[in-house]
């Protein structure tokens, strides 16, 4: 049975979803040249209407 992937929180709260995509976006860019698998990055909208930025990078 799979488990559910281990999710890495971005330390900072967000009060635009443009801004987290900023970081997603960055996120993402550091994996390109690496030679890991790259992360599966979201962007999570909490109740009080601010962004956070998640990712996980055991997924194979």
């Amino acid at each position: 049975m799979k488990q559910p992937p281990k999710w890495v929180y971005y330390s900072k709260v967000f009060y635009s979803k443009f801004q987290a995509g900023c970081v997603k976006a960055k996120i993402e860019d550091n994996w390109i040249n690496g030679h890991e698998i790259g992360p599966l990055v979201e962007i999570k909208r909490l109740k009080s209407k601010r962004y956070v930025v998640r990712y996980t990078y055991d997924e194979s």
